[in-house]
C-alpha cells in the first residue's frame, strides 16, 4: 500500500512566510526554506519562492502551497505574507487579495475579520516569539491573489466567508483527509444557521438539491450540504438542538434514506432502485411494470415508469419512509420532513411535514 505524502496548510504557508520576513529583517539572510513547529509537535520545512523587500520594517513573502496526496483546491497556489513592523506590542492580521471577510456568526473568527483562522494566527504567534525576547508589534497582511476565484469552490460562500478562502490549519500539517475529516468540516454549516437564529434548516445531498432549493425561494442561510453523510449530519443537527430538519434532495439519494442506508454513497449502499420499485409494488403497481423499475439504469428511467404509469401517489410514501427513518435514526429528536425532487429540481412528492415547510416558505404574491 503506498504511503500518502503529507503537506503544509495555508497558515503554515504564511507562518513560513513570517519566519523567512523576519529572517531577512534580523540577519539579511535569503532563505530558501524555512523550518517551523506545527502546533502538534511535527516539524515542517517549507521552500520559500521569494523575499521582496518593501522597506527596512516590511517584507513581502511568497510561498507556494503543497497539499501533499491530499486533493486540496489550494495545492500549487501562491500564498504572500507580508510582515510589517508596527508601534506597540500587537500583533495585527489583515487579509489582502483573495483572503475572505467574516460576514456570519457563528465561526471562530469574528464579523468584519479577515478569515484567518485561529490555528494560523496562533502559528504565526509562535513564530515571531522565536526572534524577541519581548513582545514587538506586527502588522501580518496574507494575500492569495486567485483565492477569490478559488472559493467558489469551497463552502466559503455558504458560511458567510466572502471575497476570498480561509487561511486554515488546525495544526498547520496536511494529512491526506479521512472520511472523517471530511465529514467535520460540513458541520460548521449547522453552528452559522444556528448563530443567525434558526431552528429549522434544510438538508440537501448534493448540488442537485441546492439548486432546486435556492430555485425555490427558500433561506440560502439554511441550506446545508451533507453529501453522503446525512446520517451523521442528522446526529450533529440532534446535538444542537435543531427543531426540524427537512431532507431535501434527488430522489436518487433519499430513496435510499428511506431504505435505511445513511451513509449514501453508491459503493456502500445503492438499494435506490429497489427501495422504489418495493414501495410501488406495495401500492399496486403490476408486476411487470416493477420489474421494469428493478431492471432500470438509473433512477430516471424509474421516474419515467411511475410517470407512464400514473403512479406519483408513490412519491409519497417514499418521503414519509425516508422522514421515518431518519426520525428513528436520531430517537425522535427533532422533527423531520422529506421532500423528493427529479434531475432538473422539479419537485416529485413530499410528505405532510415538508409539504406544509414548502407552501409556509413559499414567496406571497
Amino acid at each position: 500500500m503506498k504511503n500518502l505524502r503529507n503537506g503544509y496548510t495555508t497558515g503554515a504557508c504564511a507562518a513560513a512566510g513570517v519566519k523567512a520576513a523576519l529572517i531577512f529583517m534580523t540577519r539579511k539572510i535569503f532563505s530558501e526554506q524555512v523550518e517551523i513547529i506545527a502546533l502538534d509537535g511535527t516539524f515542517l520545512k517549507i521552500p520559500i519562492k521569494n523575499i521582496k523587500k518593501i522597506s527596512d520594517d516590511e517584507i513581502e513573502v511568497e510561498v507556494i502551497k503543497f497539499s501533499g496526496d491530499d486533493p486540496d483546491i489550494t495545492n500549487g497556489t501562491s500564498i504572500f505574507t507580508t510582515t510589517k513592523k508596527i508601534q506597540g506590542d500587537e500583533i495585527i492580521f489583515k487579509g489582502g487579495e483573495g483572503v475572505g471577510i467574516v460576514t456570519k456568526n457563528g465561526l471562530q473568527i469574528p464579523i468584519g475579520e479577515p478569515a484567518i483562522n485561529l490555528g494560523p494566527r496562533q502559528l504565526i504567534k509562535n513564530v515571531i516569539a522565536e526572534f524577541f525576547s519581548i513582545k514587538k508589534g506586527f502588522e501580518i497582511k496574507i494575500s492569495v491573489p486567485n483565492g477569490e476565484e478559488l472559493a467558489k469552490k469551497t463552502l466559503n460562500p455558504t458560511l458567510g466567508i466572502k471575497g476570498g478562502i480561509s487561511i486554515i490549519g488546525t495544526t498547520g500539517v496536511l494529512r491526506p483527509m479521512s472520511e472523517e475529516a471530511f465529514k467535520k468540516s460540513l458541520v460548521p454549516q449547522i453552528d452559522v444557521a444556528i448563530a443567525n437564529g434558526f431552528d429549522e434548516i434544510i438538508f440537501v445531498p448534493g448540488k442537485i438539491g441546492e439548486d432546486a432549493a435556492i430555485k425555490l425561494k427558500l433561506k440560502k442561510e439554511i441550506i446545508i450540504q451533507t453529501s453522503n453523510f446525512i446520517g451523521y449530519m442528522l446526529e450533529s443537527a440532534a446535538e444542537r438542538k435543531i427543531k426540524s430538519v427537512i431532507l431535501f434532495g434527488h430522489i436518487g439519494k433519499l430513496a435510499k434514506v428511506a431504505g435505511g442506508t445513511f451513509y449514501t454513497h453508491n459503493r456502500i449502499g445503492d438499494g435506490r432502485l429497489e427501495t422504489i420499485a418495493a414501495y410501488s409494488a406495495a401500492e399496486g403497481l403490476r408486476n411487470s411494470e416493477v420489474k421494469k423499475i428493478l431492471l432500470a439504469n438509473t433512477t430516471e428511467e424509474a421516474i419515467k415508469i411511475i410517470s407512464e404509469n400514473h403512479f406519483e401517489r408513490v412519491y409519497k410514501k417514499i418521503a414519509e419512509r425516508a422522514s421515518q427513518r431518519a426520525r428513528r435514526y436520531i430517537f425522535d429528536k427533532m422533527q423531520i420532513g422529506t421532500i423528493l425532487i427529479d434531475r432538473e429540481g422539479e419537485v416529485l412528492g413530499c410528505d405532510d411535514f415538508g409539504g406544509r415547510y414548502l407552501k409556509k416558505c413559499q414567496p406571497k404574491n
